[in-house]
């Protein structure tokens, strides 16, 4: 491993240890000799590419200064080195501080609703070639090809739902740049107080998906989306639509994980179908 990382950094490496902080990568920390302490996850099985395109995903949300993002060390096919962040707790001043952030990164936008690269969630990979539209990239690209985790039933309400997405889906809004898997475990909070992104799976999207998913397994404090808020006003209608943006990762929880999942993701698209 220290091998590994001094090629993809350039750096030479002091020390290199495992730590706990993956969920399907394993991670290490990495003392290296110019006095930088690195996060590096490996698995054996990465795709070549996945690495590269994580690495490409942080320096995307980190170019509007809007949000932290842990700074890219280096990466290969092999392993992915980002800045160390030493946890803490999520102050009440932090929370605001990343909701007016998250609001910010989401204003400076992207080309197109996609991306340049397939969506990879584990070992899921979703089309994410750039959508006319955002209702048909979302029906075409997100939910009809999850579709084969769930049963007859419930592939029949995905369907209608996307057969209604143009009416479902609210009003217009330019691409944003969204992080992609913004659930509460991906919100880490440093030693001040102050929140970072981390394990992007970055495209352009609509804006409330971000804000849909991170309320989804509870966000870390009310006060990002509260402040998210006050900084640009939600459109007409959001409250209604949270559900329908919930549904992307509940069904990619159901084709990953299935279970409880499969269940739940039908559940809500009934509620839109």
């Amino acid at each position: 491993m220290k091998e590994e990382i001094e090629r993809a950094t350039g750096r030479r490496v002091v020390s290199a240890r495992p730590v706990g902080g993956g969920c399907i990568n394993q991670g290490w920390r990495a003392e290296l000799a110019d006095g930088t302490t690195a996060f590096v996850k490996t698995r054996a099985d990465v795709p070549p590419d996945e690495y590269q395109n994580e690495a490409s995903a942080l320096r995307w949300l980190a170019e509007p200064h809007a949000v932290n993002v842990p700074e890219v060390l280096g990466y290969s096919d092999r392993v992915l080195a980002i800045e160390w962040i030493d946890e803490g707790s999520l102050s009440a001043r932090g929370a605001e501080e990343l909701g007016r952030g998250l609001a910010a990164m989401h204003a400076a936008g992207a080309d197109a609703f996609g991306g340049a690269n397939p969506l990879r969630i584990g070992r899921l990979e979703l089309p994410n070639d750039p959508g006319r539209d955002w209702p048909s990239f979302y029906a075409e690209s997100r939910l009809l090809p999850l579709t084969h985790a769930l049963d007859a039933g419930g592939r029949e309400a995905v369907e209608r739902v996307c057969e209604r997405i143009h009416e479902l889906a609210g009003p217009a809004e330019p691409p944003a740049r969204l992080h992609g898997d913004l659930w509460g475990g991906n919100v880490l909070a440093d030693t001040r107080g102050e929140g970072w992104l981390i394990d992007p799976v970055a495209y352009g999207g609509h804006r409330e998906i971000d804000l849909a998913m991170l309320q989804l397994f509870g966000a870390p404090s009310p006060r990002i989306l509260d402040a998210y808020h006050e900084a640009v006003p939600p459109a007409d209608g959001h409250e209604e639509r949270v559900g329908l943006w919930q549904l992307f990762p509940l069904l990619v929880h159901a084709a990953l994980f299935g279970g409880h999942y499969r269940a739940s993701a039908a559940q809500m698209a009934s509620r839109y179908a």
